[in-house]
């Protein structure tokens, strides 16, 4: 059995902390077993490895969240990347090319399919494999995995099975999407289980389907005809569409940690950065990013949560709202993670004449670099507050240490490496500070001092 783990999201719904680069499922606000701040993705993978399907896994994302993932999780997964986001049908029809014409899996293997950020036991895992054996004995389409409801809920969808019991899995009657609570608690009454948004299917399945679109099955083809796909869920394209589908119940624990009142339910601890939290305030979490202090006193029922971008105070009740109220937010993110490091933006200024100037902390973890590029129409100050590095600019080598100010003019290649962590203070001053402003960047430093000797 494969898995595909979709992993998207737009990240306002855990705004401040999370933006469009940064989404919930990589938010280090959960504690493992070892005591450790972890994300919803490193959690998930490790339990993933706890259960056997580690090395069976492939994620499937956008470019925007590659960094992200191999920042959190290291070169031990493989990554399906989205040309575009286009949905989770198109998404999921690439994973499936991928694993069937990049790794040679057979038209017979099960896929499964499931959310890269479920807050579950390693039970539910276990529970996923056995979507292969119920998938081969019924001779189904689809096999979903349906949750056991702990209460009436209008936040998520219902599978309804039929009547007659069969075996170990259900014959799947229909679907009720986000039902009102009166809606829900009869479906409860009559069996009906969340859908979780885990699925399989056997891979020749899914591949006719491309077929039938007089789309490539190649993966490499299949991405220059990316924008082919109509932008549809899989549950519009396929789900709705399938005729013989059965579900595998599941019992046990099962979150969506989606909205803050959710996620702080389950974190270890009520304040995480600097901060306090008054004796008399009650059922109050404060999650604090910034390097100054924030106090709550006295409150009740609250999450406040702060960031480069933004502050959010809000009733936890009133939490799940938060997406509505934000729609207007249109910003850069202020914060973001990448396979180097991190960097947040300390100052945006634009002045008249179309001059920007942005001003940013970097951090370089040791051994680690950025790629040797130039920049078009930008000028570039360094000033190293920690740690030592390598630098090159045009071909020639050094290391830099705390206190070095360093000036790169555009159009000037330039890299830099950590010896040890490296924390540098960048003020960009130009025409159009964008990241698209990176020209021939060479990532892999080995190829960097290879092109280095080649020039000499």
């Amino acid at each position: 059995m494969k898995l595909v783990l979709l992993s998207g999201g737009s990240g306002k719904r855990l705004w401040p902390l999370s933006n469009d680069a940064r989404s919930k499922q990589f938010l280090k606000v959960l504690e493992d077993n070892k005591k450790q701040q972890v994300s919803m993705v490193q959690r998930v993978y490790s339990q993933l490895e706890a259960v056997g399907l580690g090395d069976s896994s492939v994620i499937a994302t956008s470019a925007s969240q590659v960094d992200m993932i191999k920042n959190q999780l290291g070169d031990r997964v493989s990554i399906v990347i989205e040309p575009e986001r286009r949905d989770t049908f198109p998404a999921i029809a690439l994973s499936a090319s991928y694993l069937y014409s990049e790794c040679d899996t057979g038209l017979d293997e099960i896929i499964g399919v499931l959310p890269v950020d479920p807050y579950v036991e390693n039970a539910f895992f276990q529970k996923v494999a056995e979507l292969e054996d119920v998938l081969i004995q019924s001779d189904a389409d689809l096999a979903l995995m349906g949750v056991n409801p702990t209460f009436p809920s209008s936040k998520y969808g219902y599978i309804v099975p039929n009547e007659n019991h069969e075996k170990s899995y259900l014959k799947v009657s229909h679907f009720k999407e986000k039902p009102s609570e009166e809606e829900a608690k009869k479906l409860i009454k009559d069996g009906a289980l969340w859908n979780c948004g885990v699925f399989a299917f056997k891979l020749s399945f899914l591949i006719k389907m491309i077929e039938d679109l007089n789309l490539p099955t190649n993966y490499q083809q299949l991405k220059e005809k990316y924008d082919c796909f109509n932008k549809n869920s899989f549950d519009y394209e396929v789900v709705e569409k399938a005729t013989e589908i059965i579900m595998l119940p599941y019992k046990g624990y099962w979150k969506d940690l989606g909205t803050w009142n959710t996620l702080t339910e389950e974190m270890s601890t009520s304040v995480m950065g600097l901060g306090t939290i008054s004796e008399d305030s009650k059922n109050v979490h404060l999650i604090n990013e910034l390097e100054i202090p924030i106090a709550v006193l006295g409150g009740s029922d609250l999450i406040v949560a702060a960031s480069p971008d933004g502050i959010l105070v809000s009733d936890k009740e009133s939490s799940p709202k938060l997406k509505e109220l934000i729609v207007d937010f249109d910003q850069r993110p202020m914060y973001e993670e990448r396979i180097w490091g991190w960097y947040k933006v300390l100052d945006f200024v634009k002045y008249k004449e179309s001059k920007e100037v942005l001003t940013k902390k970097i951090c370089i973890h040791a051994g680690k670099n950025l790629s040797y590029h130039y920049h078009q129409y930008r000028t570039e100050v360094w000033t190293v507050v920690k740690g030592t590095g390598e630098l090159i600019i045009n071909n020639e080598s050094r290391v830099i240490t705390a206190g070095d100010v360093i000036e790169i003019s555009p159009y000037i290649k330039h890299a830099v490496r950590a010896i040890d962590e490296l924390e540098i203070i960048e003020v960009q001053r130009g025409t159009n500070i964008i990241e698209e402003d990176i020209k021939e960047p060479i990532f892999s430093w080995d190829e960097i001092l290879l092109t280095l000797q080649v020039g000499k």
